[in-house]
C-alpha cells in the first residue's frame, strides 16, 4: 500500500496572473545591450530592452532572450510585467 501524494490546487492563483499579464497583448522593443550569456550550457543570452509600445513604453528591462540576438534588434515581448533575474557572477574587466 503506497502513501496518496498531497498536491496543491495552484489553479486559483496562476488563473488571475495570466489574465492581467496577457490582456495588453505582445509589444515591441528595441535591445539596446547585451548583458551576458546564461542557462546551462549558454544558450541564453540577457539582454536590456526598452519597450517601444504599451503601458510601458519607454520603460528598460532585463529580459532573456534565446537565439541569435544583435545590439539594435526589434524583439516582442509577449509581456512587459516580469524581469528577468540578474546574471550572478559576471564582473566587468577593467582595461
Amino acid at each position: 500500500m503506497s502513501k496518496q501524494q498531497r498536491t496543491k490546487d495552484k489553479q486559483g492563483e496562476t488563473g488571475s496572473i495570466i489574465s492581467k499579464l496577457s490582456s495588453e497583448g505582445a509589444v515591441n522593443a528595441l535591445v539596446e545591450e547585451i548583458v551576458g550569456r546564461t542557462g546551462g550550457r549558454g544558450e541564453v543570452t540577457q539582454v536590456k530592452a526598452k519597450v517601444l509600445e504599451g503601458k510601458n513604453k519607454g520603460k528598460s528591462m532585463r529580459r532573456n532572450i534565446k537565439g541569435p540576438v544583435r545590439i539594435g534588434d526589434l524583439i516582442t515581448l509577449r509581456e512587459t510585467e516580469i524581469e528577468a533575474r540578474r546574471i550572478r557572477g559576471s564582473m566587468e574587466r577593467s582595461v
